[in-house]
């Protein structure tokens, strides 16, 4: 804790001399490999960063827990009062953008793309307020650091333009990172808390599940979802990512990634029966939907063939802000 702190302490002279001379704060990345505190982490640095009186963004790139909105999701939401320990940072306007998958490894593709999406708006945002750009953000990235997983890692680095990378507990990767960051890129290793367990397979089920119930009923239980019917005709079911296929079977020219970003229409049907759909902002399907961010989810809790209905469960009542819907791999069986 003594080294966590000393870390805010140097991250708040980065801020003091980026408010001073009118620049921008520090961007800092948190990353390391599973269950090694790095949520933890970035969440204390940003409630030292609130106390000290500053306006810090909290960015999270880990697709499997969805600290922000639900899993499935990245997001980034500026915070400016201290997370309460049980119900976490209070949200005002998070932008969250949809992936589909609880693993970045599902679709690379789309998880870099959506990274660059949201560092961009990061950059817009930290622009266009001051005092949040001389607060600078902290970043929480996913476990994944080898192999392509680490690609991704210094993928993110890149976009989002970082200053500091704070590496958890795993030397291998603190060199490789001292190795490939400019040398402008402040590389830090520190040891994991010695609070930090390690979650088994069903352990990560279970926090994915509570993270998707407290979204709809709240951290106690305290809020009322709405249920309500919408017609298959009234809205339009897409999917991120088209079916594999071999390299061979490609068109001429095309890669497999542009697969993966490709978005394709869904026809509505029992197989959507408890997955989760994310309400894009987008007004038509010309737009371009990976990019476009979302207003929030629903789940499919019944699914009425013969009557071409969808039961979903939904924070707000009828009618749904857009007509646009995402599809979600993740799943969420609603036993309240």
């Amino acid at each position: 804790m003594v080294m966590y702190l000393n870390t805010h302490a140097a991250l708040e002279q980065m801020r003091r001399r980026a408010e001073k001379e009118g620049g921008r704060g520090p961007v800092c990345m948190v990353a390391g490999p599973t269950d090694v505190g790095k949520s933890t982490l970035a969440t204390l640095l940003v409630n030292y960063a609130v106390r000290a009186g500053r306006r810090p963004l909290l960015v999270d790139l880990d697709v499997g827990q969805g600290a922000i909105s639900v899993p499935g999701t990245i997001g980034a939401m500026m915070v400016e009062r201290v997370a309460a320990v049980e119900e976490g940072f209070t949200q005002t306007a998070p932008i969250v953008f949809h992936m589909g998958h609880k693993s970045p490894g599902d679709n690379t593709a789309c998880y870099r793309l959506l990274a660059s999406k949201l560092a961009e708006t990061v950059s817009e945002r930290m622009r266009a307020n001051r005092r949040c750009g001389a607060s600078g953000c902290v970043i929480n990235t996913c476990g994944w650091v080898k192999g392509e997983g680490y690609k991704a890692l210094t993928h993110m680095a890149v976009a989002f333009e970082v200053d500091v990378v704070l590496v958890l507990d795993h030397e291998r990767l603190y060199n490789e990172l001292v190795r490939d960051m400019p040398n402008f890129v402040e590389v830090v290793f520190l040891p994991k808390s010695g609070g930090v367990s390690e979650r088994n397979k069903m352990q990560r089920m279970e926090a994915r599940d509570a993270r998707i119930r407290s979204y709809f009923y709240g951290q106690c239980g305290e809020l009322y979802p709405h249920s309500f019917d919408v017609k298959f005709s009234d809205v339009k079911v897409f999917k991120i990512g088209a079916p594999k296929i071999p390299e061979s079977a490609l068109p001429l020219g095309m890669k497999i990634e542009d697969n993966d970003t490709k978005v394709v229409p869904v026809a509505p049907g029992p197989a959507l029966l408890h997955h989760l759909l994310a309400v894009s902002y987008a007004e038509s399907a010309d737009e371009d939907l990976i990019t476009t961010n979302m207003a929030g989810v629903v789940c499919v809790t019944a699914v009425d063939v013969e009557n071409e209905t969808l039961t979903l469960l939904s924070p707000q009542p009828r009618p749904l802000p857009r007509s646009i819907l995402l599809l979600s791999e993740v799943q969420f069986m609603d036993s309240q």
